[in-house]
């Protein structure tokens, strides 16, 4: 039987409402054409003053354009809407609903096979660009932690933008499947953060060592922090007891 935390956490995620929000406005407008082939979207102060919200919920939302191909960017020019490509059949990658903590479990274990390895491919890989995604989203987690609060969606695109350095789609598309699912997981990871040991602390240091790592090209490094990271996670929510899931 779940206790009420468990059945809170599994309820939607609250997380990332506000960037899904403008994701699906500004996809809606593209789709419409209201914003034509080529055409420059509203720069990044226009749409936080647009949706009254921060810059970088509005960073995160066009993130998530860029990675579908609805848009592109050019250096000191902002985002453009992309021309149209012919339909073609697409199968969307996609998984069930999380139903039960052993769920939770799983999403963390197959992070585990993905992500230590997008983060090595990041440290190869990575540009200026790519860098000041990853720093981004490190400076919202240290606004939060700095407020003593865990932002799951800073958290997100933390991840999303390691994923987004290694230029590889397949870590991407998979990462972004996982959305809600690693919302759940991140969710109740944070509520172990609370009270009075230094959790925060301690998960913005691990996440300030993968985004040194992937800075000074340490292959090796970003993909040992990033597993620990993972790792360290699935260990503090699970409280080092996991679940017996043999068939």
């Amino acid at each position: 039987m779940k206790s009420s935390v468990e059945e809170a956490a599994l309820r939607p995620s609250q997380a990332g409402h506000l960037s899904d929000r403008i994701y699906e406005t500004l996809r809606e407008r593209i789709a419409g054409g209201v914003y034509g082939a080529d055409e420059r979207l509203p720069g990044e102060y226009d749409l936080a003053a647009q949706f009254d919200v921060s810059r970088p919920i509005v960073r995160e939302a066009l993130e998530r354009l860029r990675g579908e191909g609805l848009i592109y960017s050019r250096r000191g020019a902002g985002s453009f809407a992309r021309p149209s490509r012919p339909a073609a059949p697409v199968q969307q990658l996609g998984f069930a609903p999380v139903e039960t903590i052993a769920d939770i479990q799983r999403c963390y274990e197959f992070r585990l096979t993905i992500e230590p390895e997008a983060a090595a491919y990041a440290a190869r890989r990575r540009n200026d660009e790519a860098m000041a995604r990853i720093e981004a989203a490190l400076a919202m987690l240290d606004d939060a932690t700095r407020q003593q609060r865990h932002r799951e969606d800073a958290d997100f695109a933390f991840h999303l933008a390691v994923a987004k350095a290694a230029n590889n789609h397949y870590h991407l598309s998979a990462l972004q499947a996982l959305r809600e699912h690693i919302a759940v997981g991140m969710k109740l990871h944070g509520l172990t953060l609370m009270g009075p040991t230094p959790g925060l602390q301690r998960v913005f240091a691990e996440h300030t060592g993968i985004f040194e790592a992937i800075r000074d090209k340490d292959p090796e490094a970003a993909s040992a922090r990033m597993r620990s990271h993972l790792q360290g996670s699935l260990d503090r929510l699970f409280e080092g007891r996991l679940l017996d899931l043999a068939l």
